[in-house]
């Protein structure tokens, strides 16, 4: 029953349009309860899953724009709750906070009307919604170029995309500042008796040692699959890396495992004189804009690369400092001019840990390793990859011993 907005709070008869959506509402139920893929072709299947995907985003939007409507006149005390946000995760079995941050970007589509419109038409997600609203926000301008994204990739795209753009609607300084009051650490215990914990780092301390942290659990990886050993998830060998640094090493890992790296990227000009304009970049690979000042403190004793590029693509590399090498990973490891911001999977769109190089076209098949040749890839979509690459006869046969593994996994793998 609804409940009128007057100071009255007469009850009234529903809408035609509330019953007309609650009917087609209960006859999707009714027909989803009988519903056996088994029944389909695998086409169909396909087709069904699309189809009820899009349907499910547009049914989660009505819902909760119509709560948040519901919300603002308290209707949500009819049904014995005191908060909305109880009644909303009561109805859809999340949790309080989940339900609350549902409730702020329902109220926030009032801001970008075209991802409202997206959203209804079950061409975006709510958690995509989140993002973009998140960053109109403080980048106003934002949302037609994040709903793009939104249309044509996945929520992690989306995310850095957005982050991006919110990052730059503050000053390094301010940014600096925020990060500083943000940094945490916090433990528990599970279930299990395990040890939990959380925590935020700013990226330039945080940065250097996930890198080291990274560097040696594909070397953990790496020589478990030399060995022969079952594979494990990546988690897994990423616990072992993070107990060998904080004991100070592991018996039997090489000492290099720990080598670190924190690429700063940083305008020449900004460099002189102290602090960047709007198109001067000055950032960490992977962590976002900070002030000038904070990267010549980290470039104190540092080993120096310099990359000369002219807003399109680089053209020099150099290193300057004893050895004279890695300049091609250099040039990948920056990303895609002029933005710098990392490598990303040419196919998800992922950043994180695990982006390998994969050669195009494979060293087996004559290919050369040469910034051309060479693109980023997370290892599921690289392995994938490579299964494609041996299905059309570009590596030779499958491998078969752990050693022939390893050693096509180095043929084929990052220079």
């Amino acid at each position: 029953m609804v409940r009128t907005e007057s100071s009255d709070d007469l009850e009234t008869a529903p809408h035609a349009g509330a019953l007309d959506i609650c009917e087609i509402a209960g006859s999707l139920r009714r027909a989803l309860a009988t519903f056996d893929p088994a029944l389909l072709s695998a086409s169909d299947c396909v087709l069904v899953a699309e189809e009820l995907t899009a349907s499910a985003k547009a049914c989660t939007a009505a819902s909760l724009l119509a709560a948040s409507r519901a919300a603002q006149s308290g209707a949500h005390r009819d049904r014995g709750f005191r908060e909305a946000a109880s009644w909303i995760a009561h109805e859809a079995g999340s949790t309080a906070r989940q339900a609350k941050d549902a409730l702020e970007t329902a109220r926030s589509l009032d801001r970008c009307p075209r991802t409202r419109e997206a959203l209804l038409a079950g061409d975006v997600s709510m958690s995509q919604a989140h993002e973009i609203a998140k960053a109109e926000q403080e980048r106003p301008g934002a949302e037609a170029d994040l709903l793009e994204v939104a249309r044509n990739g996945n929520l992690t795209q989306l995310r850095d995309q957005a982050r991006e753009r919110r990052l730059k609607s503050v000053s390094p300084d301010v940014l600096r500042r925020r990060q500083l009051a943000a940094r945490r650490f916090r433990w528990w215990r599970d279930g299990l008796g395990m040890l939990c914990f959380d925590g935020a780092l700013p990226p330039d301390v945080g940065l250097p040692f996930l890198n080291r942290l990274e560097h040696l659990a594909q070397r953990l990886r790496r020589d478990a699959s030399a060995r022969g050993g079952t594979a494990e998830p990546f988690e897994r060998y990423a616990s072992d890396a993070f107990a060998a640094l904080t004991r100070g090493g592991e018996p039997g890992v090489r000492s290099d495992s720990t080598r670190t790296e924190l690429v700063i990227v940083c305008d020449l000009r900004a460099w002189r004189r102290g602090h960047a304009h709007a198109t001067e970049p000055c950032h960490l690979i992977g962590g976002g804009p900070i002030p000038v000042e904070i990267a010549k403190q980290l470039a104190t004793d540092a080993f120096v690369k310099g990359v000369l590029h002219d807003g399109v693509e680089i053209r020099t590399v150099r290193h300057f400092g004893r050895r004279m090498k890695a300049e091609l990973k250099t040039a990948l490891d920056l990303g895609p001019a002029p933005a710098f911001t990392g490598p990303a999977c040419i196919d998800c769109g992922w950043s994180g840990h695990g982006v390998q190089y994969d050669h195009l076209d494979p060293v087996a098949n004559g290919g050369l390793t040469t910034f051309k040749n060479l693109v980023a890839r997370c290892r599921p979509d690289h392995e994938a990859k490579t299964e494609r690459d041996r299905e059309e006869g570009r590596l030779g046969k499958r491998p078969r011993s752990p050693k022939d593994r390893l050693t096509a996994r180095r043929d084929t793998g990052p220079p």
